[in-house]
């Protein structure tokens, strides 16, 4: 079966097929960064994400939680999307 969130299709599976295929799962999100939606008869449904995937959210939920930094990057998003920003080159350090 498959879920389809924001033209992003993730697959779902139930409990026992998660758990009879654990390693595939695992690979699946990991190596193809997949999502994998497991379902829980009767309970609520959990996903499985890529870990880094996991800490981007959570660094963004951060960010975002205090108001004056969530203008400012809101802000600058807006001014991106309207073509007004200013390309730099970046310098490497030895």
């Amino acid at each position: 079966m498959q879920y389809n969130v924001r033209n992003v299709v993730m697959q779902v599976i139930s409990l026992t097929e998660a758990r009879n295929n654990l390693k595939a799962v695992f690979d699946s999100v990991y190596l193809d960064n997949d999502e994998v939606i497991i379902h829980r008869k009767g309970k609520e449904n959990v996903v499985v994400i890529p870990f880094d995937e996991y800490n981007s959210i959570k660094e963004t939920n951060y960010l975002l939680s205090n108001k004056n930094n969530a203008k400012h990057l809101l802000e600058s998003v807006q001014q991106l999307r309207e073509g007004k920003y200013k390309e730099k080159e970046l310098v490497e350090c030895d």
